[in-house]
């Protein structure tokens, strides 16, 4: 008979106590909060591609890792005397149960958007009982990929009305971006230019979300589209014994043109949009 899940937790807090321990593994012993940082973010990312690789096993091993990271942390800072994990769960049961109250008490909601309404008033409240000011879009971490920080900003500025009213009017927005884009970058200056195509590219953060869609794996799946076309285009020439090094521009272009209707005839063949 498997082991109840809060046993197992338990033993997992002592195992890592153990490890960070005397007598214990002098690679865990040596790890500092900055030098976790990496693997707290890798092990995140190693998450997201067991998802899309659709794979219990690994997603199931893929979440123990996260998991082992949060123990890290936490036994780190019991160490410093500032909390254990103990307090991190009881922190997080605490605000469940308090931004629940459509749940946990009798504030009815009646929608998925009502919920989401509540939760955010509710952490204004909370910041505001603590004598700190809290912006309708603060809690996207700087540190998220430039892509996904702008989608969750402009989601969250979406939440107090402040949007565009569907994705062909944000599209008229890129249009006129993409005329100031070039307008400066004919005229050389390098900072307006980057100032240009970073607000090109929030516009058209904003029409993918407007449409539906997650503008980070839009352009995954365009940067994986590029390496396969990219690969195929390397191995017709390498099969003509035509190195990249001594291919003209043109011959490449015909070798790339050929690489993308051989992956649209395969996509066909196997009925892949």
């Amino acid at each position: 008979m498997a082991e109840s899940p809060g046993t197992l937790f338990d033993r997992l807090v002592e195992i890592m106590a153990r490890l960070r321990g005397n007598g214990g593994c002098p690679w865990d012993r040596e790890q500092t909060r900055t030098t976790l940082k990496a693997y707290l973010i890798e092990e995140a990312y190693e998450v997201l591609e067991a998802l899309e690789a659709g794979d219990e096993a690994h997603l199931q091993e893929e979440l123990g890792d996260v998991l082992l990271q949060v123990l890290f942390h936490a036994q780190i800072a019991s160490e410093l005397g500032e909390f254990a994990i103990g307090d991190v769960l009881q922190r997080l049961v605490d605000k469940m149960v308090r931004r629940h109250p459509h749940v946990f008490g009798d504030v009815p909601v009646a929608t998925a958007e009502e919920a989401l309404a509540q939760w955010e008033a509710l952490k204004r409240r909370e910041a505001a009982a603590e004598g700190r000011s809290r912006s309708a879009i603060d809690g996207v971490p700087r540190a998220l990929p430039a892509l996904l920080r702008a989608q969750r900003m402009q989601a969250k500025a979406a939440r107090v009305r402040f949007d565009w009213p569907d994705a062909g009017a944000a599209w008229q927005k890129v249009e006129e971006e993409v005329r100031e884009s070039a307008a400066v970058i004919a005229g050389g200056d390098r900072a307006r230019v980057a100032d240009e195509l970073g607000d090109l590219l929030f516009s058209v953060v904003n029409v993918a979300r407007l449409a539906g869609l997650d503008a980070e794996d839009a352009l995954s799946g365009a940067i994986e589209k590029f390496r396969r076309r990219f690969t195929d285009m390397e191995g017709d020439l390498r099969g003509r014994g035509r190195p990249l090094e001594g291919v003209s521009p043109e011959e490449m272009e015909r070798s790339w043109e050929m690489a993308k209707a051989q992956e649209r005839a395969r996509a066909q063949d196997t009925g892949s949009p």
